[in-house]
């Protein structure tokens, strides 16, 4: 199992208010993004158009946040303008490959802990489902999957 390393536990102070809770405002979807922007404007939405909005969000939002979550592929550009506030990534994938139950999580394909801590990030975001309940071969497919993530 991995431990709270001294790295770890300052990447959790940024992203922390001052009474230790991580308030966060979640910037990370992409797809439901580029739907509503698509549908307001009235056609498709760009990388671009993404970018843009995640820019504009974040400069409002991260005034009242301890920290933004954002998602590496249109993302990154806007955790430039984050009020001082830190930054954090997400780095799961855009689906699990099987569905529930036994539904195990992906990463992105090009992105890890370290391309993303080289990115700027100060904490990562992983969404694993867990329950205790599941078949002992699946968790066990999920507890290493954390610990490689951990690890790195």
């Amino acid at each position: 199992m991995s431990k709270l390393t001294p790295g770890k536990l300052a990447g959790l102070k940024a992203v922390s208010d001052a009474r230790g809770v991580i308030a966060a405002a979640a910037m990370d979807q992409r797809d439901r993004c580029q739907k509503s922007i698509a549908k307001e404007r009235g056609g498709a939405a760009s990388p671009r158009d993404l970018e843009d909005f995640k820019l504009n969000v974040t400069e409002v939002l991260t005034r009242h946040a301890s920290a933004i979550l954002l998602d590496p592929e249109f993302g990154l550009p806007a955790s430039h303008q984050r009020n001082g506030k830190g930054p954090s990534a997400r780095l799961r994938g855009r689906r699990a490959t099987m569905p529930p139950p036994g539904r195990l999580p992906d990463l992105l394909d090009v992105w890890s802990v370290r391309r993303l801590k080289e990115a700027g990030p100060t904490a990562i975001k992983i969404l694993l489902y867990y329950t205790p309940f599941e078949k002992t071969a699946v968790n066990d497919l999920k507890h290493a999957w954390i610990e490689r993530i951990g690890d790195e």
